[in-house]
Formats: structure tokens, C-alpha cells, sequence
């Protein structure tokens, strides 16, 4: 399944930021879950109304955006 249909925005919910469709968890709570050694076990257990294909499609998400950024050069 295509993350376009598990990840949405909507300015009313969080400000805007992407979340799995039908709730209220951003991708950048997944994605500061893992980065912290969570696992998607440990996400599963947590936050029972997850499934795993949904945090799989926010890490398709992010690295879509980040596939997409534009690169800007910084002056040092």
C-alpha cells in the first residue's frame, strides 16, 4: 500500500504536520521513536491501534521527502 493513502496532512490536526490517517500520530513521533532505539515491536505494543504497514509508510514518507529536498549551500 502506497503511503498516499496512509499518510495525510490537515491544517486542523497538529498543525498541519503528516499523520497516519485516522489518528493523531505524526510521522516525526515515528520517526523520533526509532531514531531513539524503539523498535517497531515497541511501537506496536505502545500505540495498539498502529499497525505495522502504517509505520513502514512513514519511513516511505520521509524518505520521499527527503528524496525531494532541495539542497541549499551554506556560506561558511
Amino acid at each position: 500500500m502506497a503511503f498516499q493513502n496512509i499518510i495525510i496532512r490537515d491544517k486542523n490536526i497538529l498543525g498541519g504536520k503528516p499523520i497516519i490517517k485516522g489518528s493523531r500520530i505524526s510521522v516525526e513521533l515515528i520517526l523520533k521513536k526509532l531514531s531513539e532505539g524503539a523498535t517497531v515491536a515497541d511501537l506496536l505494543a505502545n500505540y495498539p491501534h498502529l499497525q505495522d504497514f502504517q509505520i513502514y509508510a512513514a519511513l516511505e514518507y520521509a524518505a520521499a521527502v527527503i528524496a525531494n529536498e532541495e539542497i541549499i549551500d551554506s556560506v561558511a
